[in-house]
């Protein structure tokens, strides 16, 4: 191969790597987030009772979330459920029949731009209303009768309210060290830490958590990967618990017993 063509090659190989990296620095959004937009009127049919609620925040952000009532015998208080990337309330409340058969009540909140929720989104924004969602949590009920859970890209937020508010117990499902560990495993060649708007460092915020925490991780987790999982187990208290699920991925951990006995274990506790 010539001098001349291998800097042909080099040249185009240069140019890709560039617009990848301005394609991730501005498109990133579009990348890591995947929201389902509602209609504001629009009805949720769930066979749970709920009731719907809309908070104007300005004249821009309307914080969406819906109230789960309790199905159980006995009221236990409130989960704080903090979902992942995709979709809207509607697509995480088949999980919801786990936590109020135990007689837990759950506030569910969409992030910006998710189902009925408006406005743009920012880290700073997902911290601010976590946090609007604690408040009301606690017009009703004490600390210790809140659980805050998180999943997947919740449980970076989860983490945050956990370490400046208390609780009764911490639960994170499928939960990264960072945001950026989690790209970085994806696209290598990038120095994805400095191009990413969202760090969502769950490893500073455990330290900071003073409730009980339990995690739950599948071992064939092909998005979080249970390696970048397993670095937040040094961080974790005595009484604390990593539960490794074997075979266990992204999106279907409530189908293996361990799990649910785990979760009906701290509910029930």
């Amino acid at each position: 191969m010539t001098r001349k063509r291998i800097f042909k090659w080099l040249r185009i190989i240069l140019t890709v790597y560039l617009l990848g990296g301005v394609a991730l620095y501005f498109l990133q959004d579009l990348i890591l987030f995947h929201p389902v937009s509602l209609k504001r009127h629009q009805a949720f049919d769930f066979s749970i009772p709920h009731k719907d609620l809309n908070i104007p925040l300005t004249g821009t952000d309307t914080l969406n979330l819906v109230d789960f009532a309790s199905t159980g015998p006995v009221k236990r208080g409130m989960v704080l459920y903090f979902h992942g990337n995709k979709k809207n309330i509607n697509w995480y409340a088949k999980y919801i029949p786990y936590f109020t058969r135990h007689g837990y009540e759950v506030l569910m909140i969409d992030y910006p731009g998710y189902g009925k929720s408006t406005g743009k989104l920012t880290e700073q924004k997902l911290y601010d209303w976590s946090l609007l969602a604690y408040n009301l949590a606690r017009q009703r009920f004490t600390a210790d009768s809140i659980i805050i859970f998180g999943k997947s890209m919740g449980t970076g937020i989860a983490a945050h309210l956990a370490s400046i508010r208390d609780c009764r117990a911490l639960l994170l499902e499928t939960p990264y060290y960072d945001f950026p560990s989690v790209v970085s495993h994806y696209l290598p060649i990038y120095p994805v830490r400095k191009l990413l708007h969202y760090q969502l460092p769950t490893y500073q915020f455990l330290p900071l958590v003073k409730s009980p925490i339990t995690i739950f991780q599948g071992t064939d987790d092909r998005l979080v990967t249970y390696s970048n999982a397993k670095r937040l187990i040094p961080l974790l208290k005595p009484g604390d618990r990593f539960l490794r699920v074997e075979g266990g991925s992204h999106n279907n951990l409530f189908t293996y017993p361990e799990m649910v006995q785990t979760l009906d274990s701290v509910l029930l506790h």
